[in-house]
């Protein structure tokens, strides 16, 4: 647990963004193909740009004097998964409601079972019947949300090059048409895999404990009122979410999890990735 922050209760100004800059293209996979026939799609403003991520640094300091000094006790974040879409939705099933360690075992037996990371594809999954998928550890209820991922993008209604070139509010609705996918696992997606800047997960529990924290709220704010409070932060709401998660690990405190909820991952996110 890092050193405690503390936090001041003032108003902050607002004020504009900076202008980002553009960011490294991004491989995709195809939805009838492995990793391997990948293809270059130019996607911009993406927080595995580093020079996107110092803009938003700027932007936050500036737009937001009470969490500056939250920003100012760590490093930068740095958002470098690799994963294609297709391939980083099928490891937040997986990983779903257990151990970090349980879901890495699972995962690799379940790689192997592809014939490798590179081949973990719609069609490699599809091919994998429930017994195979039961015998490495995947319950009954994750083997119906692997076949239906896999399925959602056989029949076209998701691909990889959708998801990485769809505006966020209809990502979100696209995503969580997949069977074990609630709106706060696509936004932990959308922000610690797709690396979009400005996702703010209302629904998570320690998210909205830790801007409680930071204002001096008398109350958790419901998840309706989190967008009024966190406004200024546009167009960077995934890094002050972030700084928010390190508040909250210093200060060792946390909500309790969403009730209902499955999907990508640990909603406090990575500390360092």
């Amino acid at each position: 647990m890092g050193e405690q922050i503390q936090t001041q209760t003032t108003q902050p100004p607002s004020s504009l963004p900076e202008n980002p800059s553009p960011a490294k293209s991004r491989k995709l996979s195809s939805h009838s193909s492995p990793r391997t026939a990948a293809i270059l799609l130019p996607i911009t403003r993406l927080l595995s740009s580093h020079d996107v991520v110092a803009a938003a640094l700027r932007h936050l300091r500036s737009s937001d004097p009470v969490l500056a000094p939250v920003i100012d006790a760590y490093e930068p974040p740095k958002f470098e998964n690799s994963d294609t879409p297709f391939l980083a939705l099928a490891k937040s099933i997986l990983y779903q409601q257990i151990t970090h360690k349980a879901g890495t075992t699972i995962y690799n037996r379940f790689v192997s079972l592809c014939g490798g990371e590179t081949r973990v594809c719609p069609i490699s999954v599809l091919a994998l019947t429930p017994p195979q998928l039961l015998q490495i550890g995947v319950s009954a209820r994750k083997v119906s949300f692997l076949h239906d991922l896999a399925n959602k993008y056989r029949t076209g209604i998701l691909s990889d090059s959708k998801i990485l070139t769809m505006e966020d509010r209809a990502l979100v609705s696209l995503i969580a048409m997949v069977k074990g996918f609630g709106v706060l696992s696509v936004h932990m997606f959308m922000i610690f895999t797709l690396h979009r800047p400005d996702v703010l997960p209302v629904g998570d529990a320690n998210l909205r404990k830790g801007v409680q924290m930071l204002y001096g709220l008398e109350e958790l704010p419901r998840p309706s009122q989190m967008e009024k409070l966190c406004e200024r932060w546009r167009p960077y709401r995934s890094v002050a979410s972030w700084y928010i998660w390190r508040l909250i690990e210093a200060n060792g405190v946390q909500g309790k999890a969403e009730s209902g909820e499955t999907g990508a991952g640990s909603p406090m996110g990575p500390a360092t990735t």
